[in-house]
């Protein structure tokens, strides 16, 4: 049986890692792609070839320049020789008030957390519409699409657009055979304990993962295994939908008793640098 073929975005650490690395597993020959983390991404790229026995690129592409992610489409197709499953996971997180939100920002957030999923969807689209492929587009989102937080309003207002967005790209692209799905990771460990240490950092997800229902923070790992999920023919009847990988994290809301010495399960008032700058003047004159 010939390999399938897939593509995923920022895939040198982190979430995009576990993802190379169900799928290699899985049967996939790859190609990962990371902006700065070269020996981070050559290394997973031979490890994923010597374990599993299949093919994996490994190429450079800064994702929020313009053409870039189309660029490395056509270069992973023409490596691949077929493309069967993008996964467009590379992103940037930003977390800011309002109040101190800069243009600069907002456009690095919009070109690579939304603007160059798109993107490469039509591209990958295309391609499969050319060549006559039954594919499957997958994105990775965040489940602060769908719950707001002091200070996300860009981040989440970007993964809400995407989530809505592929309900009509699912639409557009069913008669073609293509599905077109979403993940949303809640909190996920991308740094382990000792790197965090190294770091003279403390654990925030160990910390974390005792207020999440199923008492810990999702794996890199476990985010594969929902990719590789939609994309199997398990999953031949699912198209435009967003699949929440978190653990029931969002599922409470805000409590309704938070005992003593507790937070508030994680909602907190965001400071603002600038609101505070400014009241700062105003109790000083």
């Amino acid at each position: 049986m010939e390999r399938k073929k897939a593509v995923v975005t920022g895939a040198s650490r982190g979430i995009g890692r576990g993802i190379a690395r169900i799928l290699a597993r899985e049967g996939y020959d790859l190609v990962i792609s990371y902006s700065t983390k070269k020996e981070e991404g050559e290394s997973l790229a031979k490890a994923l070839s010597q374990e599993y026995g299949g093919t994996c690129f490994c190429f450079q592409a800064s994702l929020e320049q313009p053409g870039a992610g189309v660029e490395l489409l056509e270069k992973s197709t023409d490596a691949l020789g077929g493309l069967d499953l993008l996964v467009n996971n590379a992103g940037v997180t930003r977390f800011e008030n309002i109040l101190d939100m800069t243009p600069e920002v907002f456009e690095l957030l919009f070109r690579l957390d939304f603007q160059n999923y798109i993107l490469m969807m039509q591209a990958a689209a295309r391609y499969m519409v050319r060549n006559r492929a039954r594919g499957n587009l997958i994105n990775i989102t965040s489940t602060r699409g769908e719950r707001a937080y002091a200070g996300d309003f860009l981040y989440g207002g970007l993964k809400a657009g995407l989530n809505r967005a592929i309900q009509s790209i699912a639409l557009d692209l069913a008669p073609y055979g293509i599905r077109v799905n979403n993940v949303a990771p809640g909190a996920t460990r991308i740094r382990t304990k000792e790197e965090l240490n190294a770091e003279g950092r403390p654990d925030f997800w160990n910390m974390l993962g005792g207020k999440i229902p199923l008492g810990r923070c999702g794996t890199p790992e476990d985010i594969g295994e929902a990719v590789a999920f939609l994309a199997s023919e398990k999953a031949s009847y699912i198209t435009g939908m967003t699949l929440k990988v978190d653990g029931g994290l969002i599922l409470p809301g805000m409590p309704e008793y938070v005992p003593e010495g507790e937070d508030s399960n994680g909602w907190a008032k965001a400071a603002s640098k600038y609101a505070e700058n400014v009241l700062s003047q105003n109790r000083e004159e």
